[in-house]
């Protein structure tokens, strides 16, 4: 309950609709894990709709065998229940062979799909999960509470058509977020070789065009080397510390607990958790907003659109190019437009020095790297017609970038608006069909 609507799918226990509702391995693991071998997801691999491969642990086959009863099959329903309690993912095909630890497991029956369950618990659940927490250290959701849990079951062709709805937005976003991935690495190449390998410059040494450019392109670069301090550089490039090349800030956080700061809300305001699960490389909009009072007290102000964030602290190196004007907290280094290198190209020159930058870090709680230590990290400074020629073409493709994380976020938010209405029946198919389409406005750019 808790939607405040009338249900139109009848509600059953989820005992009655499951053939099994089980739980994974409770016991000592430390020692269990081997580098290659049988997956075993822990609640940390378990997202809302999907199984996460990075930190997935494996056991030896011998280990598995063992564990018969947390052994897992494609289809199965994995609810967490400690941590994150009710968050749910059904395992999927290429998790053919897996064992899990300290996870609700439930094999669907036949009136109920794998899918649609993983819909009610993420989206439609969460009241009766939380009345039935136990635990006094941590607090976690156990299976006689999961089999009592009620679930709305509608006819199966009913289900389906929502799976394909839902399937068809998540699938959409995927693409969104590949596309994207390929675009960054496009970038991310010709960065890599016009201002690291120097591929142009050799080319032209050795009496070669430069492959893939026009001439106006390949007439900007030399051809030859002089020595620096930075070994062998292009000649006529300058080696300089950064902080002579970009203006780079750093902020505050206005008192929390002073209401003054924080309401209104009118401006974003940024700290490094904003940057934690971003899927690409730009920050579209802030968790919090400060009021203009908060503002005042943030001596850097307000940052224009298109400044790079790089986060300094907890942990160094999250690095996103903000689209709106923003105000930042202390955990971060700022590099505002308007210097000798734009922030675009000092996001790839970020990526290819983390390993310097984060080296320059001291700190007894925390590593975290100072202006003062970041500013004078040599950085070699191309002419300003290379940099020109290589940001007008990688705006090209962070706009594209920018565009599609836009709508793969819409599209995420419609997702999880439309999810809790559908699965109770309170909006028909058609209309969440309808809605779909709108927001996708047959405007994939891919």
């Amino acid at each position: 309950g808790g939607w405040g609507m009338s249900f139109e799918w009848p509600l059953v226990s989820l005992e009655v609709l499951a053939d099994e509702v089980t739980v994974g391995f409770v016991g000592t693991m430390a020692d269990q894990y081997v580098e290659a071998g049988v997956p075993f997801l822990r609640s940390l691999n378990i997202e809302p709709f999907a199984v996460k491969k990075t930190d997935l642990k494996c056991i030896s086959p011998e280990f598995h065998a063992k564990l018969k009863k947390s052994a897992l099959r494609p289809g199965d329903v994995a609810i967490v229940r400690t941590g994150k309690p009710g968050t749910c993912a059904v395992i999927p095909e290429w998790l053919g062979e897996a064992n899990c630890s300290d996870l609700v497991l439930v094999r669907c029956g036949p009136r109920l799909r794998p899918e649609f369950l993983s819909y009610w618990v993420n989206a439609a659940a969460a009241n009766h999960i939380a009345a039935n927490l136990v635990g006094a250290v941590q607090q976690h959701f156990n299976v006689s509470a999961a089999k009592r849990m009620l679930v709305a079951c509608p006819p199966l062709a009913v289900q389906d058509n929502l799976i394909e709805l839902v399937a068809s937005i998540n699938d959409r976003i995927t693409l969104l977020r590949e596309t994207n991935a390929t675009l960054e690495a496009i970038a991310q190449a010709l960065f890599k070789s016009w201002f690291v390998d120097f591929d142009p410059v050799r080319a032209k040494m050795e009496g070669r065009t430069p492959e893939g450019m026009d001439e106006a392109t390949a007439a900007l670069f030399p051809d030859g080397f002089e020595t620096s301090e930075l070994g062998e550089v292009p000649r006529g490039w300058r080696v300089m510390p950064v902080g002579d090349a970009i203006e780079a800030v750093g902020g505050a956080t206005p008192d929390t607990k002073n209401e003054a700061f924080w309401e209104p809300p009118v401006h974003c305001w940024t700290s490094p958790k904003d940057l934690s699960g971003i899927a690409a490389p730009v920050l579209l909009d802030t968790e919090r907003k400060v009021s203009d009072q908060g503002l005042a007290k943030i001596g850097s102000g307000l940052l224009p659109s298109g400044t790079l964030l790089m986060s300094s602290r907890a942990p160094i190196g999250y690095l996103a190019l903000a689209q709106v004007p923003l105000a930042i907290n202390q955990g971060y280094i700022a590099m505002l437009p308007g210097g000798l290198l734009p922030p675009l190209y000092m996001y790839f020159w970020c990526r290819h020095n983390m390993d310097n930058i984060k080296g320059r870090a001291n700190g007894s709680t925390f590593m975290e790297i100072s202006k003062k230590a970041f500013r004078p990290i040599p950085v070699l400074v191309p002419t300003n017609d290379l940099v020109t020629a290589f940001t007008a073409t990688t705006e090209a493709l962070f706009a594209r970038l920018t565009a599609n994380e836009h709508q793969a976020q819409t599209l995420s938010t419609l997702r999880d608006t439309l999810l809790p209405r559908l699965i109770s029946g309170q909006l028909r198919l058609p209309e969440a069909q309808a809605a779909t389409e709108a927001a996708l406005g047959g405007t994939l750019s891919v």
